[in-house]
């Protein structure tokens, strides 16, 4: 539980510093995410999250 809660405190400071540093090139990013399909969306966010269970899975070993 204690990986999982700084996991998420890592992911939190990454966007944080992300909005920080470049905030117009954010709200570009974020108003282009209307063109793209919700199929699109879907298949990028379960490729990242296997992507990411790979990592945490390999590291754990």
């Amino acid at each position: 539980m204690r990986e999982l809660i700084i996991a998420f405190g890592l992911f939190l400071f990454i966007e944080g510093v992300l909005y920080a540093l470049f905030p117009s090139k954010m709200k570009n990013m974020l108003k282009k995410l209307d063109v793209v399909a919700d199929k699109q969306l879907r298949t990028g966010g379960l490729i990242f999250a296997l992507i990411g269970f790979i990592i945490i899975w390999y590291l754990k070993i």
